[in-house]
């Protein structure tokens, strides 16, 4: 059986490109795409705006702080959904085996249909030209390892990992870099003396399994360059969430900031996906892995992030303090999404 084709596809900066290709006055300057306020977190930044250290999902004050020369404009998610829908019909010349991800981002299969570096050649040629826009692409066998190829060359590159290669491309790579690793998990790892990629795979499954159970063999899967998911096309979200787990326990006092800031990613991800939401869900998971989970469903969608920060701290009002009790992950959630009703007004993604 042959390797299968799959492209990655991810926008450079799109939101602030989309912006700069718009207003010819703002290339070459930095441009961060966030509303102003104590509250609001950044959508995207530039790259000269990166050059700052201004960087997505940072508070909107910080990158204020960062580079008080950059410009700052409201998201127009409306815009950026109709240039990510040209993107998408670009994308089915090639193949109706699409996985978007987000507005800026898909996987494409083109397995039996072309090689998958020609396709993303052509692809990104065809961004430029028709979209005044750069796409980084990666390619590769499987979804995991197309998304990191996509990455290696950023902004406006392209890479190639073939199959014979990926031993020799993953061995060298940080623990950090497989999809799943976050600051605490990355810490353990390191704990027992397992900071590449290469260090787990010499590990060994059966001692990746005692020590992190059914993820341990998921990520000595990866570590090994194995990925079998499918590209799945255009399945609807059932649910939207950020969590985080903390660098050290925490009382439930103490997760009110983390949440704040969850919810406000949370509600950036939903504006992104165009369809109202119903259903808040807060969810805890104690020092000894005890998962608690509140939902509060309104009588109308949500409408701002606003509204879910004050409905996620009042479900967090109705767990029960324990001043023993400690806690290791926070994390905030919508589901019970709605189809957009035809005309109906755009809501901002920070209401205040």
């Amino acid at each position: 059986m042959s390797a299968r084709e799959i492209v990655h596809v991810d926008m450079d900066a799109f939101y602030a490109s989309v912006e700069q290709r718009d207003d010819p006055s703002l290339r070459g300057k930095p441009v961060v795409v966030a509303w102003r306020g104590n509250r609001s977190v950044v959508c995207a930044a530039s790259y000269e705006a990166r050059k700052f250290g201004i960087r997505s999902a940072m508070p909107a004050v910080t990158a204020e702080r960062l580079c008080p020369s950059a410009t700052f404009i409201p998201p127009d998610f409306t815009r950026y959904r109709a240039v990510s829908q040209a993107c998408r019909e670009i994308f089915r010349r090639h193949t109706e085996r699409i996985e978007p991800l987000s507005l800026d981002e898909a996987y494409l299969d083109v397995t039996g249909r072309e090689s998958g570096l020609e396709a993303a050649q052509t692809i990104r040629a065809e961004i430029r030209e028709e979209l005044c826009l750069t796409a980084s692409a990666g390619v590769a066998p499987n979804k995991f390892l197309s998304k990191i190829a996509s990455d290696w060359r950023k902004p406006d590159g392209l890479f190639e990992i073939r199959p014979e290669d990926i031993d020799g491309f993953l061995a060298p790579l940080p623990v950090g870099k497989l999809p799943g690793v976050g600051k605490v998990t990355e810490e353990r790892l390191e704990q027992l003396g397992l900071r590449l990629v290469g260090d787990i795979r010499t590990y060994g499954l059966p001692l990746m399994e005692s020590q992190f159970g059914r993820s341990g063999r998921r990520l000595y899967q990866l570590s090994c360059g194995h990925d079998e998911s499918e590209v799945v096309s255009d399945r609807p979200t059932q649910s939207i969430s950020a969590e985080d787990t903390f660098a050290t326990d925490v009382f439930l006092r103490d997760t009110t900031p983390t949440l704040i800031r969850l919810a406000e990613r949370v509600w950036h991800m939903a504006v992104e996906e165009g369809r109202p939401a119903r259903t808040v869900v807060l969810k805890l998971k104690t020092s000894d892995f005890k998962i608690l989970t509140r939902s509060q469903t309104p009588g109308s969608s949500i409408s701002s992030g606003e509204e879910l920060i004050d409905i996620a701290l009042a479900l967090l009002e109705r767990v029960e303090l324990d001043p023993t009790t400690t806690y290791r992950l926070a994390g905030v959630g919508l589901s019970n999404f709605l189809d957009p009703q035809p005309h109906a007004a755009q809501p901002t993604l920070f209401d205040w």
